[in-house]
């Protein structure tokens, strides 16, 4: 099965960098859920994550990504190495090419370019070093700044698909973006 290639330095764009995610990551991730308690509605889990389920988590994510099933990668400045969110890579499908992305950015540091910033980085990685020829992001249609920055990464809206996703019991619609390397031809 083929994996992700070695990420020994951190991805860099303007103004953001991506590096592989980690357990000092963990009380900012844990003060994030604390000045966003419906941060852990918006990524799709039953209730905000205790530190110890975070640092299991920690090994599940390198053995993800030594097995090419997922990588998790920690949102930063350029210049710092504190957490400011994540985006991870899942449901990757390696036979078709795709992955999927999902992201979030601490409440401090909303509205400031990182999620379009990081969204962009990790697209470009993923289609060219990686060799997918898709990503894609779903996102409740009324999540306008994911919207907004999916869309200043170079994104396209395709669509929603209408009770596509069940999250706490019902049946929930989304907005699919998506981005194809050969957006990256013509950028």
């Amino acid at each position: 099965m083929p994996s992700f290639p070695d990420l020994d330095e951190p991805l860099s764009g303007p103004g953001v960098q991506l590096r592989l995610a980690a357990e000092r990551d963990i009380p900012e991730i844990l003060i994030a859920h604390q000045d966003d308690p419906l941060l852990h509605v918006r990524i799709g889990t039953p209730r905000p994550p205790s530190g110890a389920e975070l640092g299991r988590r920690t090994e599940e994510q390198a053995a993800e990504r030594a097995a090419g099933t997922g990588v998790w990668l920690t949102i930063l400045r350029s210049g710092s190495d504190v957490c400011r969110g994540q985006l991870d890579v899942h449901h990757i499908d390696w036979d078709h090419q795709r992955a999927e992305l999902g992201l979030w950015i601490a409440p401090r540091e909303r509205g400031q370019g990182l999620a379009g910033g990081s969204l962009a980085l990790a697209g470009r990685w993923l289609l060219r070093d990686c060799e997918l020829m898709r990503v894609e992001l779903f996102t409740e249609p009324d999540n306008e700044p994911m919207i907004r920055a999916a869309r200043d990464a170079g994104f396209s809206e395709e669509g929603v698909l209408r009770g596509y996703l069940r999250e706490r019991g019902a049946r929930v619609d989304v907005t699919v973006m998506s981005l194809i390397a050969g957006d990256l031809e013509t950028a």
